[in-house]
């Protein structure tokens, strides 16, 4: 049954560290049993009404395809055992590990445009998106037409 299951993850579109993972995820779905919705997408978030944005925002939120909702590193296992990578994020959800994991993944949330900037160097990209190519994800500079080049871009992304 898991082979069908599918599965929604609600990213922070505006975190460097959140989009090179949800790009790794995408990389990584050769059987496409995973879509991608930014959380600044006002168009696409109306399709779903049971999750909050803000809350989102605050922890991962991801959802299958029978509307059972996942938070955090519960989202970030599940996703990362149905492109078949990183199996040993399941010792994660071990029960006495699990409770410190999940302290770490709450800091790291709360804090993730910061430490995304002491780990890359770059700050968040407010018009960036998952398929975007414009932003190098790599550590290296944003090209041209990211906005973290361009104080003031009135074309970026069109």
């Amino acid at each position: 049954m898991e082979n069908t299951t599918k599965l929604t993850l609600f990213y922070d579109s505006t975190c460097i560290l959140c989009l090179k993972e949800m790009r790794q995820l995408q990389q990584f779905d050769h059987h496409d049993r995973l879509s991608f919705i930014a959380l600044s997408d006002k168009k696409a978030m109306q399709n779903y009404p049971i999750i909050d944005p803000v809350k989102a925002n605050r922890i991962l939120h991801a959802q299958n395809n029978d509307g059972q909702l996942f938070l955090g590193l519960d989202a970030t296992c599940l996703a990362w055992r149905m492109v078949g990578k990183h199996n040993w994020l399941s010792i994660l959800r071990w029960p006495v590990i699990r409770v410190f994991a999940d302290l770490a993944y709450r800091f790291f949330a709360r804090h993730r445009y910061r430490i995304s900037y002491l780990l890359t160097g770059q700050k968040p990209c407010p018009s960036c998106q998952l398929n975007d190519t414009a932003h190098k994800l790599d550590g290296t500079v944003p090209s041209a037409e990211c906005t973290q080049t361009q104080t003031q871009s009135t074309n970026h992304h069109r």
